[in-house]
């Protein structure tokens, strides 16, 4: 896709993790999970369009095995967005795409849907969405949910199974997909605090600064293929599906 607007991938990636330490340089079916995230990336982006922002020279080491571009920043980012913004500072764009660390199987065709958004809202922050289809997704913990306006705009998003009616049932809801693109000052205006944001720390949903901060995020509809490597069990479900389709994730 041809854009007007100048951007750049960032896929941020820390090495400490509270619920799986290491988790970049897991491997999945032999690839380190950072290596599939990049290789999803560049089915549809220039490589010389991503980069990898991390705090760990042992990531750095796999990414320079793999000539993937990588940037070291500091190990104090306060969440991944924090890691991006650090990249906006040292490489100038209108705009800055994050694709997380922890997606090794997205679905390629989001960064296409993304980009279409980006190219209608510039300015705007934006971020993906895709339906829920269980209710165990609903119930999880792991997985925000995020309620959005008739208009697309994020209300909120909480770790909560919401919304639901009066007996607490799942009815219908929606999840984050974690495919974002922020306009650079808002970017480095989330960025410019030394804390997280009141709602943002209690949810720990880094979406949720930009909400407090009085921005707009613009909800772009997603495929739900993908997989978020959270916790161990999700390391084999995502070595599941790749067994069952591995042309599909080359």
């Amino acid at each position: 896709m041809s854009l007007s607007t100048s951007y750049i991938a960032v896929i941020p990636a820390r090495y400490e993790s509270s619920r799986l330490p290491g988790k970049p340089l897991i491997e999945i079916e032999g690839v380190p999970m950072i290596v599939r995230t990049y290789r999803q990336c560049a089915k549809v982006l220039p490589r010389e369009s991503i980069i990898v922002a991390t705090d760990d020279a042992r990531i750095r080491d796999v990414c320079d095995s793999e000539s993937i571009p990588v940037m070291m920043t500091s190990p104090n980012c306060l969440c991944g967005t924090d890691r991006v913004a650090e990249v906006a500072r040292a490489i100038t764009r209108d705009v800055y795409i994050n694709l997380q660390g922890d997606e090794p199987i997205f679905d390629p065709e989001n960064i296409d849907r993304i980009l279409g958004a980006v190219a209608d809202y510039p300015d705007e922050v934006l971020n993906g969405y895709a339906e829920i289809s269980t209710e165990s997704e609903f119930r999880s913990p792991t997985i925000p949910k995020v309620l959005i306006a008739e208009d697309g705009r994020l209300l909120y998003a909480s770790r909560a199974a919401v919304p639901t009616d009066k007996q607490f049932k799942y009815v219908k809801a929606w999840k984050q997909v974690c495919v974002y693109s922020f306009p650079r000052a808002a970017l480095l205006n989330f960025a410019a605090k030394d804390s997280k944001s009141n709602l943002e720390a209690i949810e720990d949903i880094e979406i949720l600064r930009f909400l407090e901060a009085g921005d707009v995020v613009r909800m772009v509809e997603m495929t739900a293929n993908s997989i978020a490597v959270d916790v161990p069990e999700d390391v084999a479900r995502v070595s599941e599906k790749i067994r069952a389709q591995p042309k599909l994730y080359l």
